[in-house]
């Protein structure tokens, strides 16, 4: 199939079909494995922004897989374990070098879903990983990270017990997630560390302070999560979106009544720069956000081709530093209202203490 091209604006910006055109690839640190500059982040799979169809999930994976993308990212507490089956069912049969498996693990669950706290024991990260394993059908994971840092458990214990995973085979390169400079740098004294998995987009920029600075220094790449904010600054989403109960931005702060309004407002700016530029919002977000460094992988959450489309597109399209001043002037840093999370979770995060 040859290279798909839409036109958008005045400008043309490709995405890549299923034949053999090849994207672009950064490496996850200094002696990680070579991924795709957009990975596909899977959570949303799931029932993390409400209901899900099944088969256009597989579709999405599949199309992902056949464009180039090999890095798929998931969390074992995603569904409770369905969006680690739903990810080895799309990969059955086909070649393991062709895909990459992030893994995160350590949130606890009840079976009515809440969050009970998180458990990086090194018991726990091999009992976690065995399942994961299982569910996704492979035998190894090529990236294994805890989702949190465990309050209860230091962090070189943690990281000490998957260095053990990667002395038997199980698990290839180790890495992070949500954690600040200190900690990083305890974990990257205990193993390499090939990426740090954190929330970064225009309108969540305080990695750039001092974790950014950490990681480049210690040879870490930036896996990025949240590029277009679950979908806040996509520019899909409306004002008046009904949210499910079980749709987690209907307990995000940014998203809520008093908030939604001001935040939008900031995606119209930004609007007006990605008509200037000749693509969608979308497009442009993501491109800001590759554009920030080598060493930064953008996750996309697309859950439909469609969407996944859209975020491929972003990869050929180059922003002058024109453009890119435009964009942050559009939505500055702290332009936006509302922490990322509800306050409770925010209290776990390691990554936002000074």
């Amino acid at each position: 199939m040859p290279l798909d091209v839409e036109t958008v604006g005045a400008r043309r910006v490709s995405y890549i079909g299923c034949g053999g055109v090849h994207v672009n690839t950064r490496r996850l640190g200094n002696d990680g494995p070579a991924v795709s500059s957009i990975g596909l982040g899977c959570m949303g799979m799931s029932g993390t922004y409400g209901p899900a169809v099944r088969a256009e999930s597989i579709d999405t994976i599949d199309a992902a897989l056949d464009a180039g993308i090999n890095l798929l990212d998931t969390g074992d507490f995603y569904g409770m374990g369905h969006n680690e089956m739903l990810i080895g069912e799309a990969i059955r049969g086909r070649p393991r070098e062709d895909y990459l498996l992030s893994v995160k693990f350590g949130a606890q669950r009840g079976p009515d879903g809440a969050w009970l706290g998180y458990d990086a024991s090194p018991p726990a990260v091999k009992t976690a990983l065995a399942h994961s394993l299982t569910r996704l059908g492979v035998d190894y994971i090529d990236v294994y990270r805890p989702a949190r840092l465990d309050p209860n458990v230091p962090i070189e214990d943690t990281i000490g017990a998957i260095t053990e995973m990667v002395q038997a085979g199980y698990v290839r390169h180790i890495g992070l997630s949500e954690v600040g400079p200190q900690t990083i740098r305890r974990a990257a004294a205990t193993h390499p560390i090939c990426d740090l998995q954190i929330e970064y987009s225009l309108i969540s920029r305080g990695i750039e302070a001092a974790i950014l600075p950490t990681c480049r220094e210690l040879g870490i790449a930036i896996t990025a999560y949240g590029v277009l904010s679950r979908g806040l600054i996509s520019g899909h989403f409306s004002a008046e979106r009904e949210l499910a109960a079980n749709d987690f931005r209907a307990r995000a702060p940014r998203f809520s009544d008093a908030n939604r309004a001001h935040n939008l407002a900031l995606v119209e700016a930004l609007r007006a720069s990605a008509q200037a530029s000749g693509a969608t919002v979308a497009q442009v977000a993501i491109a800001w956000v590759m554009a920030s460094g080598e060493d930064i992988v953008a996750l996309v959450g697309a859950r439909t081709p469609e969407r996944l489309h859209e975020a491929l597109a972003a990869q050929q399209l180059e922003l002058s530093s024109e453009e890119i001043a435009a964009l942050e002037r559009a939505i500055p840093p702290d332009a936006a209202i509302g922490d990322r999370y509800p306050q409770p979770q925010m209290a776990t995060l390691d990554s936002e203490r000074g």
